[in-house]
């Protein structure tokens, strides 16, 4: 079994930071140009330089996107963009036009080269042909069946990276022109509106229509997808919050360690499922891996995307002495509140809220109430900076 790699989404340095603390091997980024999330915060150079950094320090890795369409307008500035991250030392770039590959040969660009799944993979002659371009791994289509994997990495031995949690694109890998025709934005050069996502009225009645697939939760597959050669199990959001990335990638992190120790446990799995059911605003199946998805895992007629409530705050520090936790508040809680804290390397553990609070100048509180506002309470936990606090999940 080779290189078993779980692959995060980061769109600043804060979530680039929470990813690779609560378990990431590697993560993937955008940078200012070239990328295809425009709407995101994305990375500066200074910023790319921190992130090398940061992740090669704790042994871990940064890929940059590189993976618009490109125009003839957008050729300029490319070749010094890749010379500069390539100085930096990020460890690859993942790209979609033969154009960025063949500059990435001939500026002889250390970093590696992964085919985005922008590029549609879904047979083992299309990897040849990257492999020969210098391509060491390859991104799937989203649409590509367990069999057409395994195939793949038979016939041709490049790493295969697959995604396995996040939303779904109503095109086929990201090759929609919905945003384009309804909005002008160009989905395929980082502009994408999600039209998909919007809810539609029909003409003349009060019915609602949409056309969104719902999200990809590969958990009760990861198993099988390491035992037919998959390399790097990516996770979809650059745009998601600290604690979407953090609980997903917590749970990932857990059930990968579980196969590779031959510890399996289904109880576990089950929990992990519904701690990730409850962390995301839309449903989420197994999509193409064992068979084209139907109506089932398709929303037709509306839906709810109602965020929920539950990361409470962020520790920033933990005071050994006096035996107190200072934490960053994100929703409302109150004394006597049910909760629990999760962290890097802390398991779920629950705790409940006790009768005084203080804020950051020690006046007493009622209810924190503010988001991001400091608050300070006496705790027996030996806590970390960056672990996390929520409602507590009673399932």
């Amino acid at each position: 079994m080779g290189l078993v790699e779980l692959l995060a989404p980061s769109g600043d340095l804060n979530r680039l930071k929470i990813a690779l603390l609560y378990g990431a091997d590697a993560v993937y980024i955008g940078g200012q140009d070239f990328s295809l999330r425009a709407n995101a915060k994305n990375f500066s150079i200074d910023d790319i330089k921190e992130a090398v950094v940061f992740a090669h320090n704790l042994n871990k890795r940064v890929y940059v996107t590189v993976n618009i369409v490109f125009h003839n307008k957008n050729i300029k500035g490319l070749e010094e963009y890749l010379l500069t991250l390539d100085s930096i030392g990020v460890d690859a770039f993942i790209v979609s036009d033969v154009l960025v590959m063949q500059l990435m040969a001939k500026l002889n660009i250390k970093a590696e080269l992964h085919v985005s799944t922008q590029a549609s993979i879904l047979n083992y002659e299309t990897v040849k042909f990257y492999k020969d371009l210098g391509a060491t791994r390859v991104v799937m289509a989203r649409e590509a069946s367990k069999e057409d994997i395994r195939r793949i990495k038979d016939e041709t031995g490049v790493d295969i990276e697959c995604f396995v949690h996040g939303a779904m694109c109503t095109s086929f890998s990201g090759r929609c022109v919905l945003s384009n025709y309804a909005t002008n934005r160009d989905s395929n050069r980082g502009g994408c509106a999600q039209v998909c996502r919007f809810v539609f009225k029909a003409d003349n009645t009060d019915q609602v229509f949409s056309m969104t697939p719902m999200d990809l939760n590969m958990v009760n597959n990861i198993r099988e997808m390491i035992r037919i050669g998959v390399n790097s199990f990516k996770v979809e959001g650059r745009m998601r919050s600290a604690y979407y990335i953090a609980t997903v990638i917590y749970v990932y992190r857990r059930l990968i360690d579980m196969v590779l120790n031959n510890k399996m446990d289904d109880e576990k799995v089950n929990y992990y499922l519904k701690v990730l059911n409850r962390c995301a605003n839309r449903d989420s199946v197994e999509q193409f891996f064992n068979g084209v998805p139907g109506k089932d895992e398709q929303y037709y007629l509306g839906r709810d995307e109602v965020s929920n409530k539950d990361f409470l705050g962020i520790v920033l520090d933990y005071d050994k002495n006096n035996k107190v936790v200072i934490l960053e508040q994100r929703n409302y809680f109150k004394p006597g509140d049910e909760v629990e804290f999760f962290g890097p390397n802390l398991e779920e553990i629950a705790f409940v809220i006790p009768s005084e609070l203080y804020d950051e100048k020690d006046n007493l509180l009622e209810v924190a109430n503010h988001p991001q506002m400091i608050v300070k309470f006496s705790c027996e936990i030996e806590l970390k900076r960056d672990d996390m606090m929520r409602v507590k999940l009673d399932f």
